[in-house]
């Protein structure tokens, strides 16, 4: 099959519910954002908006997103937009980049009534976003990496490329002569996923190619599911009274579950209550070991955490969260 072929199967299968009103899709100008833009208004006959982030990172990106513009002029439904970043970093470039970028996509998304945000992310991406990952000390939810769907506050961030790889979309784009440009910085090993880049072909002579490292990926996306079927099912099991602002559990039904469905539970919790917008990955090993104490709960001592307060009360028999401003 063809890439156009696999890609209308996959949307018509996999994201078609989203594709009944206008979509944005994030493009950087590089080969696999360039290919899912003009695949996207191929197949849509809803508008596409074509979002391209300046950075302001280098004094070339100005000139580089008119040209991104200019090449997708002669797409009929897809209407291009620079979107500009005024305060680019000096540290934690890359980091602070993303954050940035993805608040531009969601404000011009939100002004024009959008919910989902197509992306270019492919199969060599999740690769590297495995290593990375695992690097970090990732664990089932981490190595799952990313997903084919995934919200993002209100919108809906939505990669139909995971199948396909860099070289196969390069070479749609060749075929197709559709110009793109390089991002030089892709070649910086100042950055870890750079350095992660490179050397995917000494892992992948010793088995670790991007093919299977995506097979391990979708693997770890499999056993998350399930995870979390469990554990919500245990939620509901153990939870006595909810609120806004405080979630209080039997105690000694939460102590009978396993220990990976005890920390998504507690997660879960601390998701309600914050809206969904909890974030910051590096505190996991923190909720990890409060739930480790938590089987000492003779010991255990009241604390607080990312805006929680954790209190138990093995007497009364239960275990409380609750946000930290309202105590």
């Amino acid at each position: 099959m063809t890439v156009s072929s696999r890609f209308q199967a996959i949307l018509e299968r996999e994201f078609s519910d989203s594709l009944n009103c206008n979509i944005a899709v994030g493009v950087s100008g590089g080969p696999d954002s360039t290919a899912l833009v003009h695949l996207l208004s191929e197949y849509c006959d809803s508008d596409v908006h074509a979002l391209i982030v300046d950075h302001n990172l280098r004094s070339e990106s100005g000139e580089e997103a008119l040209q991104v513009v200019q090449s997708l002029t002669g797409l009929g439904n897809v209407h291009a937009e620079v979107l500009v970043w005024d305060n680019p970093s000096d540290t934690r470039i890359q980091e602070d980049a993303r954050h940035a970028r993805y608040q531009l996509l969601s404000e011009y998304m939100e002004r024009h009534a959008l919910k989902h945000l197509f992306l270019g992310h492919h199969m060599d991406d999740q690769a590297e976003t495995f290593l990375f990952r695992l690097a970090k000390g990732s664990g089932v939810d981490g190595l799952g990496c990313m997903l084919a769907r995934q919200m993002m506050n209100d919108v809906e961030l939505c990669r139909p490329l995971l199948g396909f790889s860099k070289r196969e979309l390069t070479e749609f784009c060749q075929a197709r002569h559709i110009s793109y440009v390089l991002d030089l910085s892709n070649d910086c090993e100042h950055f870890a996923r750079v350095r992660l880049r490179q050397s995917m072909e000494i892992l992948s002579n010793e088995g670790l190619s991007v093919e299977r490292l995506n097979v391990v990926a979708n693997r770890m996306q499999r056993a998350r599911r399930a995870l979390d079927f469990y554990a919500n099912e245990a939620y509901e099991l153990c939870v006595d009274k909810y609120d806004n602002n405080r979630i209080v559990f039997k105690f000694n039904c939460l102590l009978e579950q396993q220990d990976e469905v005890v920390f998504r539970i507690v997660l879960k919790a601390m998701h309600l209550l914050s809206d969904g917008r909890l974030s910051g990955g590096a505190r996991m090993h923190r909720i990890e070991a409060l739930c480790d104490d938590l089987r000492q709960s003779d010991s255990f001592r009241k604390r607080t955490l990312a805006g929680f307060v954790f209190e138990c009360d093995v007497n009364a028999e239960f275990f409380m969260i609750f946000r930290e401003d309202t105590a």
